[in-house]
């Protein structure tokens, strides 16, 4: 069986995380404020899911069978129902990033382009933590959309 690297059995240390050229190393103090940043993000996260999930309970509880509402009535019922449901959708997609953001920096992946395999670079990463592309292969991918 083939030896773990040692990278996988422990954290990255800060200066091996990746880094453009030209770029300073990440410091213990920049890691330490982007994964206390992004566990911030995720907790804040689960607790607007939380809320939304409620919400949705609330609505769908509070809907029953409709009788003696007329078609507005209904027609701002289903609106807001979907509006909770794409708000809850997108926080548990935001919430996936950002977990999957804090296993990258704990496996040393973090800043890393998930495309080509080149450093995103470090300013962009401490301005969008949840960041998996580089520049380039970002604006390759919305072009094609």
């Amino acid at each position: 069986q083939p030896a773990v690297p040692k990278a996988r059995l422990a954290a990255a240390e800060p200066g091996e995380l990746a880094v453009r050229p030209g770029e300073d190393p990440w410091t213990p103090e920049e890691v330490t404020e982007a994964r206390s940043e992004l566990s911030s993000e995720a907790t804040r996260l689960r607790d607007e899911i939380t809320s939304s999930e409620r919400s949705l309970a609330g609505l769908m509880r509070d809907s029953g069978d409709g009788a003696g509402d007329d078609q507005a009535d209904t027609g701002t019922k289903n609106i807001t129902r979907e509006s909770e449901m794409a708000l809850a959708a997108n926080a548990r997609e935001m919430l996936l990033q950002t977990e999957r953001a804090l296993e990258r920096l704990e496996a040393g992946t973090y800043g890393l382009c998930e495309n080509c395999g080149n450093p995103i670079g470090k300013a962009r990463m401490q301005a969008f933590p949840r960041a998996t592309l580089c520049v380039e292969c970002k604006q390759k991918q919305e072009r094609r959309y």
